[in-house]
């Protein structure tokens, strides 16, 4: 058996490597949608990437004959563990040949490192905030993937399993047709949203956002509405503003539904955006020569056949009272006039019946079922 080396990512060479996993599992994959090499990098960098001042996060990279073939990294978020009393290491960016030494080596690599902190659990793939990449993918492998989701080999959880990674809790995914009409029933509530509650759609800009205010307002709902649901921390100002100026100016307005009252206070909010799939793959994971343009081209000129439904968030005390019915009152209408075919949510609990059974009108498929794996460190 031929030894297995997992080393720390602590210079230039070790991250080129890190990059070089991707290209090796996924090559020859249709489904793979590979993040910007830029993204990757910068979310080790404290000055570009605001959680890790609440967290430690240390990437690895497993060598086989001096070969990149595996990647892990180990993140320890203490907000997240303070939030809910738990000494948890997470494991994220999991990427491995299939080979179960490897996979072995990079998660025994990440529990030492973790219970060498004084953590006694790992669970994963989870990233540093509820907003980055979570849940392996145990089902649908044959679907597109998309650039707010983890795609992973088949062959991924059944290493988890031999590896004694218990589930800890599962997501699902939501895929609709966009109908030419709005359903009556979405129809009806809306209009009894906006006369018997006085609630309306507004559309952001960055007037909106920024002075007066309405980028915080919508991600201080997030903390709100997200509080209750598994492995959440709340997200930090500077996290807030990061992600405001990183996305808000290439994400189109229009597909932003934003519920306000009659006080103008934010009550719900649907971040939605045109898919990236298929421009991401031609990109191959850089912005140069021409990864910027099948980008722009997606984004500005030319859709793609599908909207990604990003997150949906509603105050607490106004959940299942008709604001899910107000955003598809106003997405319907936009995704027929930007073409898209279908549209696909991100990741769900499977156990939040509330939020799943909002989609019913629209004759739902549940897709792409994803888990969050855990292990006590012994």
């Amino acid at each position: 058996m031929k030894k297995i080396d997992v080393i720390k990512v602590d210079n230039k060479q070790r991250m080129d490597d890190f990059l070089k996993v991707t290209k090796i599992v996924y090559k020859g994959c249709d489904q793979y949608v590979p993040d910007l090499e830029s993204d990757v990098r910068n979310i080790f960098r404290p000055e570009k990437n605001p959680g890790i001042k609440f967290s430690i996060i240390q990437p690895f990279v497993a060598y086989k004959d001096d070969m990149p073939v595996g990647r892990i990294v180990g993140i320890i978020n203490r907000k997240a563990n303070d939030t809910w009393k738990k000494k948890n290491v997470r494991f994220s960016m999991i990427e491995f040949i299939d080979d179960q030494d490897v996979s072995k080596a990079l998660l025994d690599t990440v529990c030492k490192w973790g219970a060498a902190q004084g953590m006694d659990t790992i669970q994963g793939p989870l990233g540093i905030t509820d907003f980055d990449k979570e849940g392996m993918l145990i089902e649908d492998f044959h679907l597109m993937g998309s650039i707010n989701t983890i795609y992973n080999p088949e062959y991924y959880p059944r290493h988890m399993e031999a590896l004694g990674y218990t589930k800890e809790v599962d997501w699902v995914q939501i895929r609709i047709n966009i109908p030419k009409d709005i359903p009556g029933r979405y129809s009806r509530v809306a209009q009894y949203a906006k006369e018997q509650m006085g609630l309306r759609v507004i559309k952001p800009n960055n007037d909106l956002v920024y002075r007066q205010g309405y980028g915080k307002k919508v991600f201080d709902l997030l903390n709100e509405a997200y509080a209750p649901l598994f492995g959440f921390s709340k997200l930090s100002d500077e996290q807030i503003d990061f992600f405001l100026h990183k996305y808000l100016s290439i994400i189109d307005k229009q597909l932003i539904p934003i519920v306000v009252d009659e006080q103008n206070e934010v009550v719900g909010v649907a971040i939605t955006m045109g898919s990236l799939s298929q421009s991401m793959r031609k990109a191959k994971g850089r912005l140069f020569p021409m990864g910027w343009y099948h980008l722009l081209k997606a984004l500005r000129w030319k859709p793609e056949d599908n909207a990604e439904m990003l997150l949906i968030a509603v105050k607490p005390e106004l959940q299942g009272l008709g604001i899910n019915a107000l955003f598809f009152d106003n997405l319907i209408p936009v995704y027929n006039k930007y073409g898209f075919k279908w549209a696909e949510t991100g990741p769900q609990l499977e156990d939040n019946v509330r939020e799943l059974s909002q989609w019913k009108p629209l004759k739902p498929e549940l897709v792409k079922r994803r888990r969050c794996y855990r292990k006590e460190i012994k």
